[in-house]
């Protein structure tokens, strides 16, 4: 099997991004596609041969991380599912925090309309809580 360094360097593979990582798995002389979906709280070492990323998700109510090879032929590809905008690079607080707190402070980035001159518009998606923090102050 080959692997096409350049198209594996286009992944949007970003500290916050929720993706979708289709694996190849051997079942007898059988292969089968199985996907891991979650988030992105780690890329490790760029480009190289060696890179990695690591991918979080609740199962059952238990975290679960899986560390991926960025080059492993195993990989099929990897989608992604939502982007957020992150503020630090390894995201390793999210394993002590609930998942509802985790959503509150990220912000969610939401592609608008159709290309514009060759340019897709993005725009930050804030989300506003005032109606339910006012009813709880009265």
């Amino acid at each position: 099997m080959e692997i096409n360094i350049e198209q594996r360097k286009r992944w949007d593979i970003k500290s916050g991004n929720t993706v979708k990582v289709w694996q190849k798995i051997k079942e007898g002389d059988k292969f089968r596609l199985q996907a891991f979906e979650g988030l992105i709280i780690a890329h490790k070492h760029g480009y190289e041969p060696g890179a990695t990323f690591t991918v979080r998700k609740i199962s059952d109510g238990i975290g679960v991380e899986r560390i991926f090879p960025l080059f492993s032929p195993n990989i099929e590809k990897v989608e992604v599912v939502k982007k957020s905008k992150a503020r630090k690079a390894k995201l390793y607080y999210v394993r002590d925090k609930p998942a509802k707190e985790i959503r509150r402070k990220m912000k969610t980035l939401k592609a608008e309309g159709r290309k514009s001159k060759g340019t897709d518009v993005v725009k930050a998606e804030v989300k506003t809580e005032t109606v339910a923090e006012e009813t709880k102050k009265e």
